[in-house]
């Protein structure tokens, strides 16, 4: 499973309430800068009684009920369906063949999960017989009463025909997957033309006992046979190979789906609509991607790289590809990022649907790497409890970096480590909770950057603790011993322990069953042929624990490095190290590989020459970082200068970034530097980074380059330009801007919604009406509190449609960001319309997302 919107992680689990110039979308390539800062403790007492002497951070959650792995009674061995569709009342006839048999104990009764449906028949199959079971159904437990008493020798078939009404269930959702009502029909009577006509499933967590009984539990497994009749036009997808397709003489079509191997039920999936295939192999399994067909002629420039990342993982792994066939589809409205459906995986289109423009700024990598991992660490090896998802999604999550090592390089990799540690820090400000965790009120709160992001960070430096061989051999076994079977966490570490040796019951405890992370101040002196390491752990050691850390600390003298291996296990520890004189620089953690907030003292001479003499982007970056308040120094501004040349563009980017608002030496030539990357750099987001810095230099006419960038092929680069425009907007480009109001690219949407909120008229006003439904969700957010500005500057008399608007999405828009950026667009409004504190007020009261509740009382 992969988030939907990795902005959400600072728009809400850490109440970062201004309005973010653009949402950061999963596997976006937007290169913002890490936001993490200190945590800092708060006196309510939130999960444990606070004493006089204790003070109880602020992230520390609620106690929360113990979740236990969910106890086996019967196991599912085989359900074949047979299912068709009523469009117009969105329904599903179903026809469930069900075989099961006791797990352990002897059983006369088997209990299903099956939510709001309507139950017709239920039948026990013996031989060629059906014989009618008594059964008791209360619209979520489905209670059947065997025809007689059944031991584990003995499987047996259950015969179940249902209507499933996904439309009429009560559901909620996360901030990963939206909602949970298992099936979606999307544009089913074909109004609107802008989508396609699709169905589609999403069964994590437990969602697919909405559309087919079952026991909806991830440590559960079983084969499968699906069968779906659909109007003749539709292409279909399901788990497994299908196996038959066959025209019916009322015009529609019944395929017949078939999995031969054993996988968690919530990995069922279906998808129906108008799509191309686009077919692709790998060692001779079939490999397909679904798209809409206009995006046909891109498909596989997108998909592409998929067959080489199979080959990748498998040798990496030691364990091929296990799964009879590869395929992913594209679908609208999709309720999360997507979703490691064995063999068939569903992308929101957002994520992979893209033009040749759009290919210039960003591809899918991450998003397909992750889900395609998932099959071994997920599918092939699932998770026995929710409690226990880091087993899948934080090996997931680490899959993308070591694609990128692999395909584009460590600096690639190591962008990818800096993008989501910050991602998981920014969490940390208001939650920490253990990787995983036995305790929690929601099986939806494991979806957090502490599962994913946390959890790949903890794998790295696993992997850097017991090197590349032991590493990638305990997986082997882990996955080996464990396949077609639900694992926990001590499997994992049983698998390193037996292949290293050694125990590593400290490194698992601290880093998968505590909370927190080290909080470390690292100081150094030189004296009489020793450097003395001082390193202080100033986390709360009342709620986090004190870390085991082997680093790795490097030391330059006479410009040749060397490196020191020391274990830190105090609170307050020093460490001597020789060296024949005073070292040049004393780098801790040198790799960046460690999961922490460190604070490292350094003069700004070893800054320079930490950059000067770095062995990757994270160490460059750090010197660009910490020396962007020196920026008046000539030597720091020549730094940055030469970073503007690196061959990472992250590099170049960090720099440009460093030198916003410059005042330092030689500022024309720096700023022809800038204006000379957002033109002729290669990269478009270090040209549109540079059309951004340029735009912080107040009272100075960059005006030509910001209308040049308007013929830029890439829509990063335009919206830039746009957004720069915005605050200098020139005669030259007005024109010019009008003439993108009918773009469907989402980038640039944002981008003139910017633009209008600070120059736009009346015209704009039905223009931002108008768009709001071409709008991507993830966009919205900040789409309506730019309409919220725009009508500051109308009359009151002249907004109500507008007012009626925004209270509409904030009372109603299924996505809760989208209702917040309502809501806060209305609130801009109130000192010129009083009556909408009243409004404002009924939308908080009725609101039902928790989330939002705690928002907008902070908003007040």
């Amino acid at each position: 499973m992969k988030y939907s919107v990795l902005g959400i992680l600072s728009l809400v689990l850490t109440c970062h309430l201004a309005a973010p110039a653009q949402a950061v979308k999963s596997g976006k390539k937007t290169p913002d800068k890490p936001t993490h800062k200190k945590t800092l403790t708060a006196t309510p007492p939130v999960s444990e009684p606070a004493t006089a002497s204790v003070i109880v951070p602020s992230w520390l959650p609620p106690t929360a009920p113990t979740q236990p792995s969910a106890t086996i009674v019967t196991d599912l061995l085989d359900t074949k369906l047979d299912v068709r569709f009523d469009w117009a009342k969105q329904w599903l006839f179903g026809t469930a063949t069900i075989t099961a048999r006791p797990h352990f104990y002897p059983q006369n009764q088997l209990v299903l999960d099956a939510r709001g449906f309507d139950v017709k028949s239920v039948r026990v199959l013996t031989g060629n017989k059906e014989k009618n079971l008594t059964y008791t159904y209360d619209k979520r437990k489905l209670s059947i009463t065997l025809d007689r008493q059944y031991t584990r020798t003995e499987p047996y078939q259950v015969r179940i025909t249902y209507v499933a009404k996904p439309n009429e269930l009560q559901t909620s959702g996360s901030a990963a997957i939206t909602s949970d009502k298992g099936l979606y029909f999307i544009n089913p009577l074909g109004t609107d033309k802008k989508k396609p006509k699709q169905l589609w499933t999403q069964g994590e967590t437990e969602a697919n006992a909405a559309w087919f009984p079952t026991i909806d539990k991830p440590n559960q497994r079983m084969t499968q046979e699906i069968a779906m009749t659909v109007d003749a036009q539709f292409k279909t997808l399901s788990n497994g190979l299908l196996i038959s397709s066959k025209k019916n003489s009322d015009g529609t079509r019944t395929d017949i789906w078939k999995q031969t191997l054993p996988a968690a039920p919530y990995l069922t999936m279906m998808a129906v609509g108008d799509f191309a295939v686009i077919s692709d192999t790998w060692r001779g399994k079939p490999v397909e991607y679904y798209v809409s067909p206009r995006f046909q002629s891109t498909a596989k420039e997108v998909f592409g790289r998929t067959p080489e990342m199979m080959e990748f993982f498998s040798k990496k792994l030691g364990v091929d590809f296990p799964w009879e066939k590869y395929a992913q589809v594209a679908v609208y409205d999709f309720v999360s990022g997507a979703m490691e459906n064995t063999t068939a995986v569903t992308i929101r289109q957002e994520e992979t649907q893209l033009d040749r423009r759009q290919l210039l700024d960003r591809n899918a990598d991450d998003v397909i790497a992750h889900e395609l991992f998932h099959h071994w660490f997920g599918d092939y090896v699932t998770s026995e409890s929710w409690s226990n998802l880091p087993l899948n999604e934080a090996f997931a999550d680490y899959s993308e970096y070591l694609w990128a090592e692999h395909k584009y390089g460590p600096d690639a990799a190591a962008f990818i480590q800096q993008q989501k540690l910050g991602q998981y820090l920014d969490e940390a400000q208001s939650k920490r909770e253990p990787l995983v965790r036995y305790q929690y009120t929601d099986r939806e709160d494991m979806f957090d950057a502490h599962s994913y992001q946390k959890g790949g960070r903890v794998l790295h430096m696993l992997r850097k603790y017991v090197g590349d061989e032991a590493f990638f051999t305990a997986l082997n076994r882990y996955l080996t011993q464990n396949k077609f079977s639900a694992g926990e966490i001590a499997e994992l570490r049983m698998a390193f322990e037996d292949v290293t040796g050694e125990d590593l019951m400290w490194f698992f405890d601290q880093w998968f069953l505590k909370r927190g992370h080290p909080e470390l101040r690292i100081t150094h002196s030189y004296t009489n042929g020793q450097v003395a390491l001082r390193v202080k752990q100033i986390q709360d050691s009342t709620f986090s624990p004190i870390y085991r850390l082997p680093i790795t600390v490097t030391m330059w003298v006479n410009n040749q490095p060397t490196e020191h291996r020391i274990l830190v296990t105090k609170a307050d520890q020093t460490f001597s190290i020789a060296a024949t004189q005073r070292p040049n620089l004393v780098k801790f953690d040198a790799e960046a590989q460690l999961l922490a907030e460190v604070e490292e003292e350094r003069t700004q001479e070893e800054l320079l020459y930490q950059y000067y003499h770095a062995r990757n982007y994270l160490q460059k970056y750090e010197a660009i970082n910490l020396l962007h308040n020196k920026i008046a120094d000539l030597a720091v501004s020549s730094m940055m200068r030469n970073a503007l040349a690196d061959e990472f563009w992250g590099v170049r980017q960090a720099a440009l970034q460093s030198l916003r608002r410059y005042k330092g030496p030689e500022g024309n030539a720096v700023r022809k530097d800038i204006q000379r990357l957002a033109v002729e750099d290669k990269k478009s987001q270090v040209r549109a980074t540079a059309l951004t810095t340029l735009s912080s230099f107040q009272n100075e006419d960059f005006g030509s380059a910001y209308t040049a960038a308007l013929n830029d092929s890439s829509y990063l680069v335009l919206g830039s330009a746009i957004d720069a425009l915005a605050k200098a907007p020139t005669v030259a480009s007005r024109e010019r801007i009008s003439a993108l109001q009918t773009t469907s690219n989402p980038t640039l949407l944002v981008a003139l919604s910017n633009y209008y909120s600070l120059n736009g008229t009346a015209d704009q006003y039905d223009w931002f009406i108008r768009r709001v439904n071409d709008v991507s969700e993830d966009d919205l957010y900040t789409y309506l509190q730019n309409f919220g500005t725009l009508m500051l500057r109308m009359p009151p008399i002249e907004r109500e449609k507008g007012i009626q608007r925004l209270e509409t999405l904030a009372r109603t828009h299924p996505r809760y960001e989208a209702r917040l950026g309502a809501y806060k667009g209305l609130s801009l409004l109130t000192a010129s319309t009083p009556t909408l504190k009243a409004t404002l007020q009924d939308i908080k009261a009725k609101e039902k997302d928790q989330r939002l509740t705690s928002i907008y009382s902070l908003l007040q």
